[in-house]
């Protein structure tokens, strides 16, 4: 027999692990689920100990050509539907229906069969005919049509195979039975105990109603979550259960229960909802694991030292997200709080974090080792696995990176290398003296000096180096290319003084429509920076830029100088640096426009960063040059930074030496007549437009808008100030009228 196990999101490989364990032969993973193999005996023992299935189906027939729905209704007319129902048992249709022109409504698929069945037991039945219960049948049929291919089958298992029976009531939040199993299958305590050395330390701080401490502690003691409750399986109604053995897999089931019954299993659930440990209690109860359970009212984020249970364990837990519980600001500070609390308390400890907003899982501040994807409910999620070093593990790993790095720093350098450090300890004797006087802690330390080794460097807080390799010819070996990037990263390393893991790499290439906003890697890790009294949020791995347009500085540092009580507008807005010094600078409204809403994102975490939350600040994801149309709103001052060239999905392409004059007389029509447009390009062959010369007041600042540290390179931008050309009012005079004497 050909058996479908349907499966959530990301769960097949569990699935078709629990098939084999059953038995099953001729496993594999197919469009939303797990097909097999098994005999009777194999079946039910999948239907009890499955903790992942969502549903058990028989296969009964395909056809691989149905063109039509009646292509449909003359194919399930040939299916021996006498072998399953009978004028005598009710039954009931269910559908799964994708990828099919000849249906407009996927629910016709199912009242098609539902007649193909009625005609076919009228005619073997002398006329009688079988009822239809859509609420509590006797059998239930389901058809499955991917295009012209379709297939039926029985329900096997029934409806909700994933449910246990022990739910009662439930929290705000609550997590499937299946998905805690998945989290719980991939987590480092699930391999550990099927080590079969004893059943490790279990916690989970964030229990809610208590799934997933329930189903570690069924898995633990081995008890088969089918046989939780008593539970009517649908093949009790079929023809072909065999009562006697299905009673001898019950009886192996309950077999393995007892011979674990003497497990010594600690698991423990706390939860700060007085409410929610005592829906967890009696949940734990029903499931008859009450016993193996401690819980407990605890504020994870205020416990100290004496509330961690004494032997290193494991954490598995499912802390709030935002998209269940909406309140975001709080949820990020939780979250920090989470990552303050493991990394301190819990060294030697291995932690699984489920989570349905990944960019939480930045706050927690800490690596993990690895990272599953789940779907709970329609939210796809992360499970984040980490292991907390003790403090001996982090000392040994501190000694073993310095020792590393002194026979590094001991090794001479190649010529090239040398090169490269002297040009840069040069470039630092000249840079560090003015970047103090300037208080600039984020510069410039080298742009492609030397062209063998071209590369822009710019060093952050005298920890961190952005070390950006432009994309050598294609007439460059990638050997040699290599090379010199190894030799540059040394000199770096010896130069500034930060350490090699600190110099984070990337190189830069054209980048075209969604790539500008694509991410490269997926570390999430941030860094704070400061600039000018204001903090930003940087990034040096996940994206091509870090968040900062250092270049941009001087142009930030007027913007603050001269916001103060103006209407600002930033378009382009990036990650919201100029906007940050809008506010600093006394900004009496600040909006903020992007396309991209990674970057407008960010831009609202570095405005919360430096305190600015108030309703005076709006964002807007939207094309700027649509907005600006869509728009009518007028401001004091517009920051207006677009890039060269830009095609992403959904709006027009943007050329910027093309569409320039378009784009500043819409900025123009926003802009107050007292007010001032600060237009920047970093397109290097950029010349502003004669027409916009002739109809307003144009100012080219771009010599004052270059820092010191970007001075070799007087291209790297162009910046203008735009007014309204004043308009002088004229009045004619009237003729003087003189009397004529007579003489």
């Amino acid at each position: 027999m050909i058996f479908f196990a349907t499966s959530a999101l990301y769960m097949n490989d569990i699935i078709e692990e629990e098939a084999r364990k059953a038995g099953a032969t001729d496993i594999r993973t197919v469009s939303g689920g797990v097909e097999f193999s098994a005999d009777l005996a194999a079946a039910y023992r999948f239907c009890i100990t499955s903790r992942t299935a969502t549903r058990v189906l028989l296969g009964l027939f395909q056809d691989e050509d149905v063109q039509n729905i009646d292509d449909l209704y003359e194919a399930s007319l040939q299916i021996p539907w006498e072998e399953w129902v009978n004028p005598n048992i009710t039954f009931s249709v269910t559908e799964t229906v994708k990828n099919v022109s000849y249906l407009r409504n996927s629910h016709f698929a199912a009242i098609k069969l539902k007649d193909a069945i009625v005609d076919r037991i009228r005619e073997k039945f002398e006329g009688e005919r079988p009822q239809v219960d859509k609420e509590d049948s006797d059998v239930v049929f389901h058809v499955h049509i991917d295009g012209e291919a379709v297939a039926w089958y029985v329900d096997f298992s029934g409806r909700g195979l994933y449910r246990r029976g022990y739910r009662a009531a439930q929290t705000d939040a609550v997590l499937s039975e299946y998905l805690a199993c998945s989290v719980i299958y991939r987590s480092e305590w699930r391999k550990t105990l099927e080590k079969g050395e004893g059943v490790p330390l279990l916690l989970d701080p964030f229990c809610g109603s208590g799934t997933l401490a329930i189903e570690a502690a069924l898995w633990a003691s081995d008890q088969a979550p089918g046989l939780v409750s008593s539970r009517k399986f649908a093949f009790f109604n079929l023809p072909i259960h065999d009562e006697a053995l299905w009673e001898q897999i019950v009886d192996e089931a309950w077999d393995a229960a007892e011979k674990a019954k003497d497990r010594e299993i600690s698991i423990h659930a706390w939860d700060i909802d007085p409410k929610a440990i005592a829906i967890a209690k009696k949940h734990a109860k029903l499931a008859h694991v009450d016993h193996l359970i401690d819980f407990q009212v605890k504020d994870f984020t205020t416990i100290k030292a004496e509330d961690v249970p004494q032997q290193a364990g494991y954490i598995i837990t499912d802390p709030p997200y935002g998209i269940r519980m909406q309140n975001d600001v709080d949820l990020k500070i939780l979250y920090r709080k989470i990552g303050q609390q493991i990394s301190s308390l819990f060294g030697g400890w291995y932690v699984a974090i489920l989570c349905g907003q990944q960019d939480l899982l930045s706050y927690v501040d800490m690596k993990p080792d690895r990272t599953n994807t789940v779907n709970n409910g329609g939210i796809t999620c992360q499970i984040a696995h980490y292991y907390v070093f003790t403090e001996e593990e982090r000392q040994q790993m501190i000694e073993r990176a310095i020792q590393r790095k002194a026979e590094r720093l001991a090794l001479p350098l190649s010529e090239g290398a040398q090169m490269a450090y002297n040009r840069l300890v040069k470039n630092l004797a000249n840079l560090r003296p003015k970047m103090a006087e300037q208080q600039v802690t984020c510069y410039r330390i080298y742009d492609a000096d030397m062209p063998e080794y071209s590369a822009a460097i710019d060093l952050y807080e005298e920890k961190y180096i952005s070390l950006q390799e432009y994309a050598p010819p294609a007439t460059i070996d990638a050997e040699d290319a290599l090379r010199r990037l190894g030799e540059l990263i040394d000199a770096t390393e010896r130069a500034t003084g930060v350490d090699r893991e600190r110099i984070y790499v990337r190189q830069r290439t054209i980048q075209k429509g969604e790539k500008q906003y694509e991410k490269m890697a997926s570390t999430d890790k941030f860094y704070i920076v400061n600039e000018s009294g204001a903090k930003y949020l940087v990034n040096f791995t996940d994206y091509l830029d870090t968040g900062v347009f250092l270049d941009h500085r001087p142009i930030r540092t007027e913007i603050a100088n001269i916001a103060q009580g103006k209407r600002f507008l930033n378009l382009f807005c990036y990650t919201g640096t100029a906007t940050v010094q809008a506010a600093k600078g006394g900004a009496l409204s600040t909006v903020s426009v992007d396309a991209s809403a990674t970057y407008l994102d960010w831009a609202v975490k570095n405005m919360e960063l430096n305190g600015f939350t108030g309703m005076n600040h709006f964002f807007y994801r939207s094309d700027c040059l649509q907005f600006l149309f869509d728009t009518f709103d007028r401001y004091d001052l517009i920051f207006c930074d677009p890039p060269t060239f830009s095609n992403g999905t959904g709006r027009d392409n943007f050329d910027v030496d093309r569409d320039q004059v378009r784009l500043i007389k819409a900025c123009m029509m926003h802009l107050d007549p007292k007010g001032t447009l600060i237009f920047s390009c970093n397109y290097r062959k950029f010349r502003l437009d004669e027409r916009l010369i002739d109809e307003f007041d144009v100012q080219d600042i771009t010599p004052s808008t270059i820092g010191f540290d970007f001075e070799r390179d007087q291209k790297i931008h162009y910046t203008f100030q735009i007014r309204h050309r004043a308009v002088v009012k004229t009045t004619k005079s009237k003729p003087v009228v003189r009397a004529i004497r007579k003489k």
